[in-house]
């Protein structure tokens, strides 16, 4: 007597019951089934796959579905190869029982070596004995040895006519190019979270479970794109609960935080609330839930807050509508640089719970960091006034109290008033108010020219006039250039002197010899002496320049060599014979890169001597200067 108990089904998990047994059944890889159908209706079918992709997005059950739709023969047994097989003809049947003689399945995780690959290499001579076509499916083929892959590599070039080659693998770039180059490749994608979240829907309705789509979501959104993953979670989740799969189960069981207290703990880090972000760790901690999964949720905050802000939020959210308005008015109070510093502080505190012996005190200490960040000074209101203070050292504006309560401590109004020299405060027509500082430097008209290398250095020097005389421009008020106080004797005399050293000057310009030794330079630059021209900028320090006559102070680097190449240039320029003499008992000018060097040197100090970068230095002890 047989006993009634073994005639009932075995429980099957989720993933197994419902592994798919046609091409419709799969979800997210319409491309690849389009592909398939087409190729299969017109016979241009390869004689070798290559499925690749994440974990448990169907590779292997896709290549049983190809095994069946090339030995499909419907189920009156006269059908041919058709990308939607039967599955209930005998090839069918056994392929999806794992039966079949002529499809045989290898994991190449156990077997690696050079013998397996031998055995399938002498057994593809022979035709298939009930199937139209001997399939051969490699599971994890990239675990194959060098010369596995290596005695592979000719058969899987040219097979014979009734066999098929199926791979398939996690990681395709462990895959020797030879073998990638011979077959037809397939790249399955990772399922999104809404499609899975519809998926699980189906199959918990299937399942007679009743299930929140709140809980749906977060099992989708735990998969990471694994259909398999996702089932066996499901599956967990309707163990646990007993039937019914409910959020807060959800959360309990993969150790999440509940939504409202992730976000209490985010505006707690943004309000600087130090004590109330270790009560929240602490509680959460107590709980279960794990510190690595709390700053996780943290940065899917500002994950979802930034793309909010930039107009594309998440396409499938697993938060509520109330959260969902929450994330869209802290996008509207939050710049995109203190996103992204939060960003990169959440994340280096992540990776340092990840490592740590400490997970809980790594995770304390990571947020205080960020609670600590974020009374630090805003780099945009210090670069602002540096600029400010920069460009404006005539006229200073001080900035308004609504903008002193927007900056942060650091830009206070004792800051900005310590080592100001301020002696009179003059309020215009409109309101404005201007200071005017003790020490006014000369307007920019009286300032002296300084040597300069180029015309673009020349531009860009703090010695070049900021403002230019324009009459035509609309954007302020007329500015009318200096008036000159020389009596009207003096400016005929001076036009006659002019008029006197007419030829002479025409002389000058008209001649083959540069003006000026920076001129000379420059043109040394533009005749293809670029060598030349730079060992002048760096080394030249000019005691006369009176063409053809050119003396310098000696430089150890002006050698002898350099002396004749020189002259040679400057023949070759002018046409004419330059006597050139490297002193050592005069001193020249300063040359100019050394110019340029003291100039930059004397702009740092007057920067650091500044009252606000005092104070940056002053918090930021290890802070540096970067031009």
């Amino acid at each position: 007597m047989v006993d009634s108990s073994s005639s009932i089904t075995p429980y099957r998990v989720l993933a197994r019951k419902y592994r798919p047994q046609h091409f419709s059944d799969l979800i997210g890889q319409d491309a690849m089934v389009r592909t398939l159908g087409n190729a299969i209706a017109r016979d241009r079918l390869a004689h070798a796959f290559l499925l690749t992709g994440v974990r448990g997005v169907g590779k292997t059950s896709t290549a049983r579905l190809i095994a069946k739709a090339l030995n499909c023969i419907g189920p009156d047994g006269k059908g041919g190869m058709t990308i939607d097989p039967c599955g209930n003809c005998e090839p069918c049947r056994a392929i999806a029982e794992g039966r079949h003689i002529d499809v045989i399945e290898m994991d190449a995780a156990s077997h690696t070596g050079v013998d397996d690959i031998r055995e399938i290499v002498e057994s593809v001579r022979y035709a298939s004995v009930s199937a139209r076509f001997k399939v051969y499916i490699i599971d994890e083929v990239h675990m194959l040895s060098k010369n596995a892959f290596n005695a592979l590599l000719k058969t899987l070039e040219e097979p014979p006519v009734h066999v098929k080659f199926i791979f398939a693998t996690t990681e395709v770039n462990k895959v020797p190019i030879t073998v990638l180059s011979r077959c037809q490749r397939f790249d399955l994608r990772r399922i999104s979270s809404s499609l899975l979240a519809e998926y699980f829907t189906k199959i918990a309705h299937q399942e007679q479970v009743v299930a929140e789509d709140e809980a749906l979501a977060l099992i989708a959104k735990a998969a990471e794109g694994s259909v398999r993953d996702g089932l066996s979670i499901l599956d967990q989740a309707i163990a646990h609960s007993a039937g019914q799969v409910i959020a807060a189960d959800v959360r309990d069981m993969l150790g999440l935080s509940d939504g409202s207290v992730i976000r209490s703990l985010f505006s707690a880090l943004l309000q600087g609330q130090g004590a109330e972000v270790l009560d929240h760790i602490k509680a959460q901690y107590d709980l279960g839930i794990e510190p690595e999964a709390l700053i996780q949720g943290l940065l899917q905050i500002v994950h979802a807050v930034t793309r909010s802000k930039m107009g594309r939020p998440e396409q499938q959210s697993i938060r509520s509508t109330e959260e969902q308005r929450w994330l869209s008015d802290l996008g509207q109070k939050l710049s995109f640089p203190v996103l992204h510093r939060l960003w990169q502080l959440l994340l280096k505190g992540h990776q340092e719970v990840q490592t740590a012996t400490l997970p809980l005190e790594a995770a304390e200490m990571a947020l205080l960091r960020v609670v600590h960040a974020s009374q630090l000074p805003d780099p945009v209101a210090i670069i602002n006034h540096l600029k400010i203070s920069g460009q404006q050292s005539a006229v200073v504006s001080p900035p308004s109290s609504d903008e002193r309560r927007g900056m942060d401590p650091i830009i206070s109004d004792q800051n900005l008033g310590d080592g100001s020299e301020i002696s009179k405060k003059n309020t215009f027509e409109d309101g404005t108010e201007a200071v005017a500082s003790k020490s006014t430097p000369s307007l920019p008209h009286e300032r002296e020219p300084t040597h300069t290398v180029s015309q673009d250095s020349r531009a860009n020097s703090p010695s070049a006039p900021i403002e230019e005389w324009d009459n035509n421009s609309s954007d302020g008020p007329v500015i009318l250039p200096p008036t000159t106080s020389q009596p009207i004797e003096s400016v005929a005399s001076s036009c006659a002197s002019s008029k006197e050293n007419f030829d002479q000057d025409i002389d000058i310009n008209n001649s083959s010899f540069p003006s000026d030794f920076q001129s000379l330079t420059e043109t040394l630059f533009g005749s293809g002496n670029a060598l030349i021209g730079h060992w002048l900028e760096d080394y030249g320090r000019l005691i006369t320049y009176n063409p053809p006559k050119l003396v310098l102070e000696a430089h150890p680097r002006l050698t002898r060599e350099f002396h004749q190449k020189l002259m040679q240039a400057l023949k070759n320029l002018t046409g004419e014979i330059w006597e050139v003499i490297f002193s050592k008992e005069q001193t020249g000018n300063l040359s100019f890169r050394e110019q340029d060097l003291a100039q930059k040197k004397a702009e740092k100090e007057a920067l650091l001597n500044m009252p606000i970068i005092k104070t940056v230095f002053e918090i930021f002890p290890n802070a540096q200067l970067v031009e």
